[in-house]
């Protein structure tokens, strides 16, 4: 069975938010802006290579609400160019409910996934 790994993917809050489009490994913003990246094993980078959480199946993005230390960061993709989302998407899946450890990145922590010209660890120019 073949998969097209090009074909844009639809991420959602729990709540049934679009939020996020995937187009391997590459994750945009609802305006097409660059966001993050995601690994063959399903971690999430935002665009500095800072990880963010773990891709589900129905899909959306999650993370631990608490974490011991911080994971090493990763050299991140060179900055692909802007997609053109699409004018609509399909209905989210159900989403199964989360236990009070695990939070939806787009639901309580959004700002973990920003475009490149902006976020924490953005570098000051001089």
């Amino acid at each position: 069975m073949s998969t097209n790994f090009r074909k844009p993917i639809p991420i959602y809050s729990t709540s049934g938010e679009w939020c996020a489009l995937l187009v391997y490994p590459h994750i945009y913003n609802p305006g097409g802006e660059w966001i993050g990246w995601i690994t063959p094993d399903k971690s999430v980078y935002d665009v500095q290579g800072v990880y963010v959480g773990w891709m589900t199946n129905e899909p959306r993005i999650l993370r631990n609400r608490l974490r011991e230390g911080d994971l090493p960061r990763r050299n991140p993709p060179p900055p692909p160019a802007r997609v053109r989302p699409p004018a609509s998407v399909p209905l989210p899946p159900m989403m199964a409910e989360l236990p009070y450890a695990i939070l939806d990145v787009f639901e309580e922590a959004t700002e973990l996934l920003h475009t490149i010209d902006h976020g924490e660890f953005k570098e000051d120019m001089d």
